[in-house]
């Protein structure tokens, strides 16, 4: 067991602390904390888009604008709305046994929360839990990721600038995260591998520490035979190269009816080449985070040929640089369960294709394997998607669309299964973060203790007559 860091239980004991202090932050301070993230995150848009496109190398400033900040902002700007009416008390029934009183349940801080980001999304992924759970009254510890330095700096400045005595931030590698992850945190929200997700559990557990795990694995995409094969190519490329593939819910693999296949093959390649034009030499296309996730990446490719799999690549000669990591689309068909790309997620631009003969097949494959944190359905038949979305369990589940299900903010966010545990994103995550207290209020008038004290006869043959009928 790695030995706790005295500098990271100094940094807990003094949110904690400070909590303590004041268990209850009245609801407009937190508005004002808020709103005051939100003007710095919009002020530094420039810089975060400088910075994002440094740590990956080079990444565009639509994927750094549009996939992090702006959902960022729009978090930001609903919670401020809705928190209000999140944090009233909620009335609850107690039925003629508990007559006269009443209950309500009380949303009640929990204490000092962790959160570890990823480094795929790293302002989106930081700042919306770390609000949720500021939102929700709490003290926050923030681990980032070490693979995003420069991001890190801009979001540190910012929320040592804005919340100085609320939050702090962490940076370090894989053994600090491991001490940051037996600290005694009030609950704890982890984003990334479910490999690492595991561990995470583990060193919770020994605290007691609530979790929620946002993971990943291999988000299916299923087409059925009624969808326009030109707008499910756009749909699919748009979800696959948004970040260069490096998102928890990109499309991860295709099912598209048999005979349809070499048609969307097609239709991916022609609309790639007229978005993609110059490959991994255009503006458009981000790189890969690391040489690391680099050679994973090029290793599934070299695998899967290795075991029969036929490789597109729309643009020969332009799909990879490896001395700046960059990697376009490529098109994987034919493959089978022994490759490694069907195996692990990919978090990547590659794309594998399998053409199915029925739903069934479809539904046994999926099934068959770890429960996906994203289902997508392209196409119309509505008794079809109806037998696909009853049949196979999903964190998510889009319907002629992809990706953007994570963006409504009014929508739970979270995975099953190794996929994840837990919820977080609109109300859920205020909830998520809050202890839901059960609150039973009496008054001067209460009979029902001195009938209950003396073991009344007539109490009992009334509480059996309104509970115990058959």
């Amino acid at each position: 067991m790695v030995e706790l860091d005295s500098q990271l239980q100094e940094q807990y004991y003094q949110l904690n602390d400070a909590f303590l202090a004041e268990p209850y932050l009245p609801i407009d301070i937190r508005i004002k904390l808020l709103k005051r993230v939100k003007v710095a995150l919009i002020e530094n848009e420039q810089a975060l888009v400088n910075a994002s496109s440094k740590d990956f190398g080079y990444r565009t400033a639509f994927d750094t604008v549009l996939g992090d900040i702006f959902p960022t902002v729009k978090t930001i700007s609903d919670v401020i709305k809705r928190l209000p009416k999140w944090a009233k008390n909620e009335s609850r029934g107690v039925g003629l046994s508990l007559w006269p009183s009443s209950a309500h349940i009380s949303y009640q801080p929990k204490g000092v929360v962790g959160i570890i980001a990823p480094w795929n999304y790293p302002i989106q992924l930081a700042l919306v839990p770390a609000i949720t759970a500021l939102a929700a009254g709490n003290r926050v510890m923030l681990k980032l990721s070490e693979y995003t330095p420069h991001t890190n700096a801009v979001i540190k400045t910012i929320l040592a600038d804005e919340l100085k005595e609320h939050c702090i931030v962490i940076e370090g590698e894989a053994e600090l995260a491991a001490k940051f992850c037996q600290l005694p945190f009030a609950h704890m929200l982890f984003t990334g591998s479910t490999a690492v997700g595991s561990k995470v559990m583990q060193s919770a557990s020994k605290n007691l520490t609530p979790v929620t795990l946002e993971l990943g694995g291999k988000s299916p995409v299923i087409v059925l035979d009624d969808a326009n094969i030109k707008e499910a190519a756009k749909t699919i490329l748009f979800g696959k190269l948004n970040n260069a593939g490096q998102i928890c819910v990109a499309p991860d693999y295709v099912f598209v009816p048999k005979r349809l296949e070499h048609q969307l093959v097609m239709q991916l390649c022609d609309i790639y080449r007229k978005h993609f034009k110059q490959g991994v030499e255009g503006k458009n296309l981000t790189s890969i985070i690391s040489e690391s996730q680099y050679q994973r990446l090029a290793a599934y490719l070299v695998d899967a040929k290795d075991k029969g799999a036929q490789v597109f690549e729309p643009i020969e000669g332009h799909q990879v640089d490896e001395l700046k990591h960059r990697m376009g689309l490529h098109i994987l068909t034919q493959v089978n369960d022994d490759m490694r790309v069907m195996q692990d997620e990919i978090f990547g631009p590659l794309l594998p294709i399998i053409g199915y003969e029925s739903l069934q097949q479809v539904i046994d494959t999926i099934n068959g394997n770890s429960l996906p944190l994203a289902l997508y359905i392209l196409g119309h038949d509505k008794e079809k998607i109806s037998k696909l979305s009853t049949s196979i369990r999903s964190g998510t589940l889009a319907i002629n669309d992809v990706l953007m299900q994570v963006t409504a903010d009014q929508l739970p966010f979270g995975g099953i299964g190794e996929s994840g545990m837990g919820h977080y994103h609109g109300i859920e995550g205020f909830k998520t973060f809050s202890h839901a207290r059960n609150t039973l209020v009496s008054g001067k008038f209460n009979p029902r203790t001195s009938l209950l004290l003396k073991q009344n006869k007539l109490l009992i043959k009334l509480l059996k007559w309104l509970y115990l009928r058959p």
